[in-house]
């Protein structure tokens, strides 16, 4: 992992000890797997109880289990899981941020207690349920609803690009009360109740090696005490993509630093004209110091974000602008290392081929560049440019 600047002198004992445990993780268990994995479109379910094990899920949540790990040591983890495959960093991005976190931060003591431990152990997985097909960047307008029934609530609509959808035992689901006008809340849906479908997304060619699904609720009943009691409105799904998008911007520097690596093992060995190394070549150097910078910029980012998030100073808005930055560098990484390793850089006998075409999700996904663009415009000028 290059570090230019030793920012690992800033770490703690811990979070550099989680780093080089998760490292030496991924180096065993995700990369001999996750290229065959990703041509096969299947998801490494196997590697759930190890992940488990190892405390990577929701591990900078306190208590219920969790390892309550600074932010900059979940970052860290996150960046690590990413350098293996963005598929596998997803999966517990979506486990931790936005399925753990908000039952930590608006459940009830009954939902904390019933669903943390057992999600921290890799028991029970979870899914979040905001986009659907009509409504991502826009997720207000959902048409998804819950009706009060009495003793139950009645769920029904439908939410698409469901990372862990068809893996999950519970769903987080964003509806509006009443009615398509009525206020959002979240509630936890049990993935067997009747009338609850996921169907998986097939023919992806960007996180293959991911669950992706499509929901279906069909009045789906669930009681009266299934939904999150301490938060109401958009600020529910919103404040959990922010810690989400948090956790992204540290995630896309594995996978950049992960084919920065490989860019420059390839240029020291791949030799052509006069018997000499293409590393020894001025354009090819221009390249590795471009991407470097780069990363160094991204890091230095991350890093000051989780000293804020740390002091609870972290606003949205600085959330945007790491998570716009950082995939966007890491995406113009990869290009520039496939076009490094030429003809061999689409081959997935390489990693940067599968990088590259994760992070064009990754581009997309949780706010995409250009509505993150937007809220960075609106916190300059004061005007909201969305409509």
């Amino acid at each position: 992992m290059p570090d230019f600047f030793d920012l690992a002198r800033h770490f703690t004992p811990e979070d550099l000890a989680i780093q080089k445990s998760v490292r030496a993780f991924v180096d065993a268990r995700v990369m001999p797997s996750i290229g065959e994995h990703w041509e096969r479109g299947t998801f490494p379910a196997e590697l759930i109880p190890e992940i488990a094990e190892l405390g990577l899920l929701g591990c900078n949540l306190q208590g219920y289990g969790c390892a309550g790990l600074s932010e900059v040591g979940y970052g860290l983890v996150m960046q690590e899981l990413e350098r293996g495959d963005s598929g596998v960093r997803s999966f517990a991005s979506v486990q931790g941020s936005l399925v753990m976190y908000p039952i930590h931060a608006f459940g009830s003591d009954e939902q904390k207690q019933r669903y943390l431990p057992e999600m921290a152990r890799g028991k029970i997985i979870g899914c979040f349920g905001l986009t659907e097909p009509d409504y991502g960047s826009n997720p207000s307008g959902m048409r998804t609803t819950a009706i009060d029934d009495g003793d139950s609530w009645v769920i029904s609509g439908t939410k698409r690009w469901i990372t862990n959808g068809n893996l999950a035992q519970v769903a987080l689901v964003w509806a509006k009360v009443g009615g398509v006008d009525g206020e959002v809340r979240g509630f936890l849906v049990p993935t067997d109740r009747k009338g609850f479908e996921a169907r998986l997304i097939h023919k992806k060619a960007s996180l293959r090696a991911s669950v992706t699904s499509e929901l279906i609720l069909e009045d789906v009943r669930v009681p009266k005490d299934a939904v999150l009691p301490g938060v109401r409105g958009m600020k529910g799904p919103l404040s959990t993509l922010t810690a989400a998008r948090f956790g992204i911007a540290w995630g896309v520097i594995g996978a950049a630093a992960g084919c920065f690596d490989c860019a420059v093992d390839y240029a020291k060995h791949r030799v052509q004209f006069a018997g000499k190394p293409i590393a020894a070549h001025q354009l090819v150097q221009a390249k590795l110091a471009e991407m470097l910078t780069s990363i160094t910029n991204m890091q230095l980012m991350a890093l000051e974000a989780a000293r804020l998030k740390n002091e609870k100073k972290l606003r949205p808005a600085q959330v945007s602008m790491i998570k716009r930055h950082n995939v966007r560098a890491a995406l113009e990484i990869a290009r520039t290392c496939r076009d490094v390793l030429g003809g061999n850089g689409i081959t997935l006998e390489y990693p940067v081929m599968r990088h590259m075409c994760n992070l064009e999700t990754v581009f997309t996904y949780e706010g995409t560049h250009d509505i993150h663009t937007l809220i960075l415009g609106q916190d300059v000028t004061g005007i909201g440019a969305f409509e």
